[in-house]
């Protein structure tokens, strides 16, 4: 690169990163946009819209039929904010929370009145209901004459196609009339027999018709008639402080980590410094441009990011580094360094990013919100490391900086014997992870909970209480909450207000009748609050179980997909199979502080677990494509060369493992020092999983590859 070039790269990478900074502090505009002032909040940090519906014409539906309608209506509401909340309360009510809002109206016309659904033919004879409807897409295709036109798409499950089939069947040139609690929505004429189960219906004026007629079939699939019982709009569960704060600890992280970066790193820890400030603003931009809810749980994850996103640039300043100790020129090693870490970390990310795109798509609520944030993270320490630290470190070279003092070189370091010591690594990682099982066990036999669950997966009471006075979310955690823990004995408590009024929406776990009017009579003592006006109605767990089982089968198959491209990119089974392995272990040891802790198993329990599966795998591989490396070409080694590859693989990378667990471990302290109680509850476990990530990374994943591959050798002759 000449100085001329150099001098152009590095105005505008400062251009590019005051614009941004100037962006995400101000933005454009009257209303700012852009600015980080106008992201999208969740339920938890700015409030939104809350919406109360009840079943018509049964106080007692069936299970079943609520568990199938708060699951459908989940899905619903995703388009609005993959943070959004439906759960049961009381026997026949379903609560639906959407972040981010503030006008109710808007929400209800949008949303719709969840009523009746039938298909009639003229005669008024039913064909399907509702229930029958798998789904229901607005789309686009093309008509006779190759013209684009709108259209909305049905699936029908198998008895609504088989029903649908004889229908159309019999009615070709008739119409067949959607009916939506009562009223005809839609008349489209029967074309032909559909007897795949999927339809299309044409004839749309735009694209807004037709998404108002699939929103209508959607929400009129629902196995229960609803009709809306009340709304109101809701305000932050979490005061100001916790946003201060939360922001306060990130910042401290982000200086920490850059100066830790310049100090160790030098002239290219200054690259390193201007990379990830580059990456925490376009971070902020990127969630505006795409609209995506933060919650606290997601200030946490883009602050963990900043963490995790150094370690492309450790990894990529280590071989620099290496390849000066070797003899070769700065501006040879600049070039060689990143080529070699090239690999390490495109298959690091793109392994987590398999992981990201699969919650993604099959995930739903808090783990589709976590994906989103995950993959943006991912996709954006990538730009900043292989082209903004790129562009900027030979930009430097070319401006003056070609002395080797401006780099530093590494102190040669003896092979250490890693191996030598597996079986006391595998013991100590065993004990760790069956202590997880045997504290479940062990309370479980005791207070009859195995992990301390949270209001999402367990339910319990919403009290609603006017008070006489307008109490601040800060004031209703220093003098309400305690006087709810007295009756409750247990912290686990949310309380939401009510805009513009005096009320209170507070969330326990399940009060007896008794603990009920305890309640009511203490928030009469204390507060002067008229027990009348006090209701309590009992509320189901906003994770409901099909979107575990969703959570579940995300993970499970997001793992398989991380196994089978580490198997392809290695060209060896062994290597995925061991990255699971460590996966899971870091996994069982950070369920174990939970079982151990009791720290409360909520909504930030799947982020956390998520975060710990993307730290662990991408710290496996690092190890791993060293070991490729060093294999070389021969696909032919003794067990005493393996057993040297594997320690001389470790021993080179264990700078970039400590060094990344390190820059990591401080983001999360400072959080976790600084932070409110609720995020110190995310912040603990995540400690936790940096340390089993760094563990498992140098002493078990290495390892456990040697022995799969020395036991199965013979196989391979």
């Amino acid at each position: 690169m000449k100085k001329n070039k150099a001098i152009g790269v590095v105005v505008a990478i400062a251009l590019f990163l005051g614009l941004l900074t100037y962006t995400t502090a101000v933005g454009f505009g009257p209303t700012g946009t852009g600015a980080a002032k106008n992201i999208t909040l969740g339920l938890d940090l700015s409030g939104g819209v809350s919406i109360t519906y009840e079943v018509v014409g049964d106080e007692n539906p069936s299970a079943e039929d609520m568990k199938d309608t708060i699951y459908k209506l989940q899905q619903r509401v995703d388009g609005y904010s993959t943070e959004a909340q439906v759960y049961q309360e009381g026997t026949n009510r379903i609560n639906i929370e959407i972040p981010g809002v503030s006008d109710a109206n808007t929400i209800l016309e949008e949303l719709g009145k969840p009523g009746s659904l039938q298909f009639q033919l003229e005669d008024g004879t039913v064909v399907v209901d509702g229930s029958q409807v798998a789904s229901a897409e607005a789309g686009v295709q093309q008509d006779n004459l190759k013209n684009n036109e709108n259209v909305v798409k049905l699936e029908f499950d198998s008895a609504g196609a088989a029903a649908f089939a004889t229908a159309t069947s019999e009615n070709i040139g008739k119409s067949i009339y959607i009916v939506y609690d009562g009223d005809v929505i839609s008349a489209p004429t029967v074309q032909s027999a559909i007897t795949d189960g999927s339809a299309v219906i044409t004839g749309m004026a735009d694209a807004q018709e037709a998404e108002n007629l699939a929103s209508s079939i959607r929400i009129g699939s629902l196995s229960l008639e609803l009709q809306e019982l009340r709304s109101n709009v809701v305000g932050a569960q979490l005061g100001e402080a916790a946003i201060s704060t939360s922001l306060k600890a990130g910042a401290i992280g982000l200086a920490l980590v850059c100066i830790f970066m310049m100090v160790v790193y030098l002239l290219p820890g200054v690259v390193a410094a201007i990379s990830l400030l580059l990456y925490t603003v376009l971070t902020l931009v990127t969630l505006n441009a795409f609209d995506i809810t933060l919650t606290l749980p997601g200030i946490a994850g883009i602050i963990l990011g900043i963490g995790m996103a150094v370690d492309a640039n450790v990894i990529i300043y280590a071989r620099i580094r290496e390849e000066i100790a070797a003899g070769k020129s700065v501006k040879s090693a600049i070039d060689i360094g990143f080529k070699k870490a090239l690999s390490a970390i495109l298959d690091g990310n793109i392994t987590t990013l398999i992981a990201a795109i699969v919650l993604g798509i099959m995930g739903t609520g808090s783990v589709k919100g976590f994906a989103y944030t995950l993959a943006m993270s991912i996709i954006l320490s990538m730009f900043s490391a292989l082209v903004i630290s790129r562009y900027l470190a030979k930009a430097f070279y070319a401006l003056g900086f070609q002395d080797v003092k401006y780099y530093g070189c590494p102190k040669k370091h003896n092979t250490i014997d890693f191996l030598k010591h597996k079986k006391v690594f595998f013991a100590i990682a065993i004990v760790c992870m069956i202590s997880g099982p045997v504290a479940m066990l062990i309370h479980s036999q005791g207070s009859g909970k195995a992990l301390n669950y949270s209001l999402e997966f367990m339910g319990g009471t919403s009290t609603n209480v006017t008070f006489n006075e307008d109490y601040s979310i800060e004031e209703i955690d220093e003098k309400v909450k305690p006087v709810v823990q007295e009756v409750t004995g247990d912290a686990n408590i949310q309380a939401t207000k009510v805009s513009g009024s005096n009320q209170v929406i507070i969330k326990t776990r399940e009060l007896s009748l008794d603990e009920r009017t305890e309640l009511s009579q203490k928030l009469n003592e204390k507060f002067g609050v008229d027990e009348s006006t006090i209701t309590a109605e009992s509320i189901s767990s906003t994770v409901s179980n099909e979107m575990r089982q969703d959570a579940i089968v995300a993970v499970i198959i997001a793992a398989i997909c991380m196994l089978i491209y580490i198997w392809l990119r290695f060209k060896d089974i062994r290597f995925g199979a061991s990255a699971v392995l460590a996966l899971l272990h870091d996994v069982l040891i950070v369920l174990a502080f939970y079982a151990i802790a009791r720290i409360s198993v909520g909504n930030t329990f799947i982020a956390c677990m998520l975060t710990i599966i993307g730290y662990s795998i991408n710290a496996s591989i690092v190890i791993f494509d060293r070991i490729r490396e060093n294999l070389g070409n021969s696909k032919k080694h003794s067990d005493e060369a393996l057993k040297e590859i594997v320690n001389r693989s470790i021993t080179q990378t264990l700078t970039r493992s400590i060094y990344t667990s390190l820059t990591t471990f401080i983001t999360i302290a400072a959080l976790f020092i600084l932070g409110v109680p609720s995020i110190r509850e995310f912040a603990a476990p995540l400690i936790v999983g940096i340390v089993a990530g760094a563990f498992s990374s140098v002493c078990i994943s290495g390892p456990l590859w040697y022995i799969l591959k020395t036991k199965f050798k013979s196989k391979n002759k």
